[in-house]
């Protein structure tokens, strides 16, 4: 079995349970049937320690972006963006997108940094990882308005309803289920894991956070995508087996740079 992790940050990884090290964290999840890694970028700041660790593991990916909560003092410009984009093994940019749950008052500022960041994808013509918290209109908005659908993307741990899932898949978008899936009172969103097109749906960790149960509230790794794949697979009445095939597939297809 070969699953793959679609959206991890192991740059943040608690490493206590593993000696310290990254490398017994990677083995961990190996050990699961984790072949692929997704390392998504938050801050430009830290992008140098992502690029180290695609360099130093194999089946490593990166993206390059910044997240919509954070607060810099020089906004990335869309050449930033195209340069830092276009480095060996980023895959993608992101995560960008917008978060009205932690950000209050004028949001303009995360609009037009959203923006930006559809411009690089398109000049470079990479997936883009989106992030959407309270936010549901004016993410699908944008992504139309910007023609977001030219490069694709995901809908990364998603936790919306069928409607803003089918929205986005109609714009070239895949949609990633994280731990939040597992648990006990998202039976909504349950709900929207059985509706999605295999051919659509992709797993995700999102460690250290939103670990699946039976982990949940503890540290997330990435060898825990095992139990989000087992879950929707049993929510489906699929095989891990072919599930995990699936997704897969859909991981390779959306984020054709990446190297298994």
């Amino acid at each position: 079995m070969f699953l793959v992790d679609s959206h991890c940050h192991l740059d943040q990884l608690d490493l206590g349970p593993f000696q310290g090290k990254l490398a017994n964290a990677i083995i961990s999840a190996k050990d699961q049937g984790v072949g692929h890694f997704l390392c998504v970028s938050i801050t430009l700041e830290d992008f140098p320690v992502l690029c180290r660790i695609a360099k130093d593991y194999s089946g490593v990916s990166i993206s390059a972006g910044l997240h919509p909560n954070e607060l810099v003092d020089d906004e990335p410009s869309i050449v930033d963006l195209v340069k830092l984009g276009s480095m060996n093994k980023v895959v993608a940019i992101g995560e960008t997108g917008l978060d009205y749950y932690r950000s209050t008052g004028d949001t303009e500022w995360q609009r037009d940094r959203f923006r930006r960041h559809i411009a690089a994808a398109k000049e470079i013509k990479k997936p883009l990882i989106v992030h959407s918290r309270q936010a549901r209109e004016d993410t699908i908005t944008l992504l139309r308005e910007e023609k977001a659908e030219r490069v694709g993307g995901v809908l990364h741990c998603f936790s919306e309803d069928i409607a803003m899932a089918e929205a986005a898949i109609d714009l070239n978008f895949y949609i990633s289920f994280s731990g939040v899936v597992t648990f006990k009172n998202a039976t909504a969103l349950q709900a929207v894991a059985k509706q999605i097109p295999l051919d659509r749906l992709l797993i995700e960790t999102d460690s250290p956070y939103l670990a699946p149960v039976p982990h949940r509230g503890k540290p997330n790794t990435p060898a825990y995508v095992r139990y989000v794949a087992e879950f929707i697979a049993a929510l489906r009445g699929m095989d891990i087996a072919e599930f995990s095939e699936q997704t897969t597939k859909n991981f390779f297809t959306c984020f054709n740079g990446a190297e298994k």
